[in-house]
């Protein structure tokens, strides 16, 4: 039994005991460290980096790991086994996927601006921002020896006399607090009622004297990352904001990964875990908290995210969603509560799962298309949400339909040597100088925040740089040299965005001739399936009015350079808007908005779902796209280099 120690840059040790021979990767998993493993531990992706501080390991040289990084110490987490005591330290580029938590208290007009917006834009549409909970002021009499009727009847009687209905029941949780609750407040409190049809539901009581609010959580569950708000139910105030990474991403970064990894024994459970009991929990206490309230006190939650993301976060097994003919549990779901999940807000509190659509096509993205409005709009519009996985819809007030494409993780970093998500340290956006090839970027964090790696809006910003300074041919190879290009053993070229002095690492931060081509893939996978869609509604680009862009791959992304690289069609950028995170922004208005969690729900039913690989030219239209920006430069006639 040997002693493992887990060091980081930033936060304490964690020890753990393993046997000789265990896979460190594993063991890392076991003690919920988070490394980033997007291959899920196959030694194919370099990114499981460790360093050891002391002992040794078993862990033989890779093309990942250059001779003078193995000589400092850096070995493969996926390609080390355990032999004895070590300790190791977590780069910050390792664990930089896995965002540290980030919990907002939400006063500034900048921080809600996207969330007033679509709400204006939703109550306009006429779907009110009015949902089945209310809270009751009840004053009753007090038992005596003449009057013995029962608390829980003598509280049904009074909500029927005050809210004019006939039928009311009390939750458990409700109960339990009644006998003291009515005592210590003689007989007069405040109730939590919630309606559902013809019954009324006593959730919550206190006594009259307190500020009694009822508070929601609407979620995005991301393959990467996972968001929510905290909100008033009564007036759609947004009171704290938290994200973190999704602690599922240890078992790959991929949906099809954590699929693979749920059908081992105790697999269910464990991925269930990894998002409620390690990422959702921690986040709702902390933004509970931060504004003064029990967790108890949130009755209501709406969770947006892709299909698989529901299964796991239901604890559904989901190894059929990856096996033809792909074939989900369900699209839409009696809700279950939060004791039946484990989540820490009221037991008794119903979480609502936006509809799924499709094997590939979930919540995020009907709920997303709500946020878009282009529902309610006679304009011909594209939504495209830019994750994981890429997701499309098409049409306007008459129609919809969607796809789904793999385009790997690359957007969030994935798939990309020194990529990351958008979080402290990462580069966002980029531009360099024709001639001396020098670049000039921005990093997300503090002033003085030194560079870590790429996120999504930064790789679309060097690439679209690189290939219009002429530094790279359309296939992504590098063609011009200087003292910012690099080539290894192998002959595969780079280009160095900082030296390893200006970013204060052991390592240069640098973009391969391999990332560009992984990301020239995803960005071909996208703009294909929009070629593809259209082509099967017998349309094209020239007749797009609208095109919605949203995904957490940074701050925004340059419209410009994402066309530059053939990502997005070749159309006026006055066209385009960046909407953010659009299922988060749906799933707030569904949960405020009783009206419109229904029209997510009928538009979920309406939207016609292609599924792009049974279009037989589909691998054409991919390989054509599989070029900066195009094999047709005919599609993209404002691109012209520098």
């Amino acid at each position: 039994m040997a002693q493992i120690t887990f060091k980081f840059e930033q936060g304490e040790d964690i020890v753990i005991f393993a046997n000789d021979g265990e896979n460190l990767l594993d063991v890392a998993k076991k003690a919920n460290v988070a490394i980033d493993a997007p291959c899920s531990g196959n030694v194919s992706c370099g990114k499981c980096k460790v360093k050891l501080v002391s002992g040794e390991i078993d862990s033989p040289i890779t093309r990942h790991i250059s001779q003078e990084e193995y000589d400092q110490g850096y070995r493969l987490a996926c390609n080390s086994k355990v032999t004895g005591d070590v300790a190791v330290l977590i780069p910050d580029i390792s664990a930089a996927y896995r965002s540290r938590m980030k919990i907002a208290d939400l006063n500034s007009p900048e921080e809600i601006a996207i969330f007033n917006d679509i709400k204006a834009q939703v109550v306009e549409a006429g779907l009110p921002f009015e949902n089945s909970f209310s809270v009751v002021q009840l004053t009753m009499d007090e038992p005596t020896m003449d009057d013995t009727m029962p608390d829980n009847e003598r509280l049904k009687w009074k909500v029927c006399e005050v809210l004019g209905v006939e039928n009311v029941v009390i939750t458990y949780y409700a109960l339990t607090k009644l006998p003291l609750t009515l005592r210590e407040a003689n007989f007069d409190v405040k109730a939590v009622v919630r309606k559902d049809g013809e019954v009324y539901s006593v959730v919550d009581i206190f006594p009259a004297g307190e500020d009694v609010k009822a508070y929601g959580l609407a979620v995005d569950i991301g393959t990467t990352t996972v968001s929510m708000v905290l909100v008033d139910l009564a007036t759609g105030d947004i009171l704290a904001k938290g994200s973190s990474g999704n602690g599922q991403i240890r078992y790959g970064a991929d949906v099809i990964n954590r699929i693979i990894q749920q059908s081992q024994a105790g697999g269910v459970k464990t991925l269930q875990d990894a998002v409620i009991k390690e990422t959702i929990n921690p986040i709702v206490e902390n933004m509970a908290r931060s504004i003064k309230i029990d967790t108890k006190q949130i009755y209501s939650m709406l969770v947006a995210s892709n299909t698989t993301m529901n299964h796991l976060f239901m604890g559904i097994h989901a190894d059929y969603l990856r096996m033809e003919p792909y074939i989900p549990t369900f699209f839409e779901t009696d809700c279950p509560t939060g004791i039946d999940l484990g989540l820490n807000i009221n037991p008794h509190a119903e979480v609502d799962i936006a509809p799924n659509i499709g094997s590939y096509v979930g919540g995020d993205i009907t709920a997303g298309t709500l946020a878009s409005m282009i529902w309610n709009s006679p304009e011909l519009s594209l939504f495209i949400d830019l994750g994981t996985n890429g997701e499309i819809v098409f049409g306007n007030a008459d129609f919809l339909v969607s796809c789904a494409c793999s385009a790997g993780p690359a957007f969030e970093g994935g798939d990309i040597s020194c990529g990351m998500r958008a979080t402290d340290g990462a580069i966002e956006s980029i531009t360099i100088d024709k001639d001396t090839m020098e670049p000039t970027y921005s990093v997300i964090g503090d002033e003085g925040q030194k560079p870590i790696g790429l996120c999504g809006s930064g790789i679309i910003d060097i690439i679209s740089e690189l290939f219009l300074c002429g530094i790279i041919t359309p296939k992504g190879k590098f063609c011009r040299e200087g003292k910012r290009i690099k080539h290894d053993e192998y002959g595969i070229g780079s280009y160095v965005i900082a030296f390893k002095e200006e970013a204060d690492s052991v390592k240069d931060i640098e973009l391969t001739e391999v990332d560009i081509d992984n990301f020239i893939r995803a960005k071909g996978a996208i703009f294909s399936a929009i070629n593809v869609m259209l082509e099967m509604m017998d349309m094209d680009v020239s007749l797009l009015e609208k095109v919605f862009v949203a995904g957490g791959i940074g701050s925004g992304i340059d419209m410009q350079k994402a066309i530059n690289i053939g990502m997005l069609p070749d159309i006026p950028l006055e066209m385009y808007k960046y909407i953010g995170n659009s299922s988060l922004s749906g799933a707030y208005c569904m949960i405020m908005s009783d009206e419109a969690n229904a029209k997510v729900a009928e538009l979920s039913k309406s939207m016609t779902y292609i599924e792009l690989s049974s279009h037989p030219g589909y691998m054409d239209e991919f390989q054509a796209a599989c070029f900066l920006p195009h094999t047709n430069s005919g599609l993209f006639p404002s691109v012209v280099m520098k």
